[in-house]
């Protein structure tokens, strides 16, 4: 059911020099499905631990070998790209590592950018470091970074900082979280309660 969220969200990016990053390359072919669908100005990085995905490496896109929970890593291959406008993270959904891919990244990217976090069943499973309403889940981030939003309306300020005032929007669907950055502007109606 992923296709046509992302056709929602993505479209507006089709035959421009967008710049995107895949977590988790598997066996490429998503990385053909990226080139297929934005076209031959984007710009397509893939980052994934096992180095056999080396082999894809200059076929669709670049891709780089290293883990997503290294900061130096994913933050050297977003500058390499020259910045980023959407991010796909179907990397090892262990919610520690989409925590540290989310902070670390967040924050390089564009304005008006979009990361978009696959597989979210994966956090209720404590095998990948979440649970049910645990605090290890990054379903608490996302519930976090919701309150996050709403600063404005209570006296507990904002507690994910790779997102502080650049979170404009989060949309759930099943098992997919979208983040879409911007810059914020203050609410224009009145402060209630």
């Amino acid at each position: 059911h992923y296709l046509p969220i992302y056709e929602k969200f993505l479209r507006e990016y089709k035959g421009k020099p967008v710049k995107l990053l895949e977590i988790g390359v598997s066996r490429g072919g998503s990385l053909s499905l990226w080139r297929k669908y934005f076209g031959p100005d984007a710009t397509i990085y893939g980052v994934d631990v096992d180095p056999s995905c080396a082999q894809y490496d200059g076929v669709d896109a670049q891709v780089r070998i290293g883990s997503q929970d290294n900061v130096k890593f994913i933050s050297g291959v977003v500058q390499e790209m020259g910045g980023v406008d959407i991010v796909v993270d179907d990397g090892s959904h262990i919610s520690r590592h989409i925590r540290t891919t989310f902070n670390t990244v967040f924050p390089l990217m564009n304005d008006e950018g979009i990361y978009i976090v696959e597989d979210l069943h994966a956090a209720y499973w404590p095998k990948f470091g979440g649970g049910y309403q645990s605090s290890k889940s990054f379903m608490s981030d996302i519930s976090q970074m919701y309150d996050d939003m709403h600063h404005w309306y209570h006296s507990h300020g904002q507690k994910i900082l790779s997102a502080k005032d650049k979170l404009s929007a989060i949309h759930l669907y099943d098992s997919v979280a979208i983040f879409e950055k911007n810059q914020i502007a203050p609410p224009r109606h009145s402060r209630i309660g």
